[in-house]
């Protein structure tokens, strides 16, 4: 599981040893982008207490798709045949990657979920659950695809899907790069699995979201949906003039 931190060292060995101690076989890579508050320094200490724990320090803060696009690297690199995604705040319950494990046998990449039918929220006020519903319901009309939670961090990828999705070409580095992973295995063919899952609302340490991040996926969102829309058209105008 790829783990990434900033300014998270009140939290980041509560979620570790809560992971390790609910899947001893799954390794974690934590990817901290220089965090000034000691994260890094916290997280070497875990890697050396337990082997199936590895850092990779960042020296500056990229953003969010980044610190998970050198850890995808990282852990391909490595051999790994599944490589997954969580947050370090303690939102994603370790104990319940088993209902995404269970899930991958039949999918390319399975989401934990927030907004299918199971799926719930602890401790959100409404307004961001307001937010969060609507924003994914955006991606849903604007790009067309068929994912209730396309903003969910809580994942699993096979091997073949990273590879196939080309992680050379994303340029997303904010929160976004969610959404455009997950649509970018969509339009691979592959198959989306979504598993129902209890998000908990941080207790400790500061959200990473912003209005600033907010505002710079619906900007993002917005203009591939317009440049698919385009692409859209421009496909049944050529076929109306091929069958004149």
């Amino acid at each position: 599981m790829v783990v990434p931190t900033y300014d998270e060292v009140e939290n980041l060995p509560w979620v570790v040893r809560r992971l390790r101690g609910a899947h001893p076989d799954v390794h974690v890579l934590v990817v901290d982008d220089g965090s000034p508050d000691g994260t890094g320094q916290v997280a070497d200490e875990l890697a050396a207490a337990d082997p199936g724990v590895r850092v990779v320090h960042r020296t500056s803060k990229e953003g969010l798709g980044a610190a998970y696009l050198h850890g995808f690297r990282v852990a391909l690199d490595a051999g790994y045949d599944v490589i997954g995604e969580m947050d370090a705040d303690g939102s994603h319950q370790p104990e319940q990657l088993h209902r995404l494990l269970d899930a991958l046998p039949y999918a390319d990449l399975v989401i934990g979920s927030r907004w299918v039918p199971g799926g719930s929220v602890v401790n959100w006020p409404l307004h961001r659950q307001v937010l969060s519903r609507g924003g994914n319901t955006y991606v849903r009309l604007l790009l067309g695809v068929d994912v209730r939670d396309a903003t969910a961090g809580f994942r699993l990828y096979r091997r073949q899907t990273l590879e196939k999705i080309d992680l050379e070409t994303v340029r997303s580095t904010g929160y976004v790069f969610q959404t455009d992973l997950a649509v970018r295995v969509l339009r691979h063919g592959m198959v989306v699995r979504e598993v129902p899952i209890e998000f908990v609302e941080r207790v400790r340490g500061e959200s990473k979201m912003d209005r600033a991040v907010a505002t710079e996926s619906l900007r993002r969102i917005t203009a591939w949906g317009l440049r698919e829309r385009r692409e859209q058209v421009l496909r049944l105008v050529r076929s109306r003039r091929g069958h004149r």
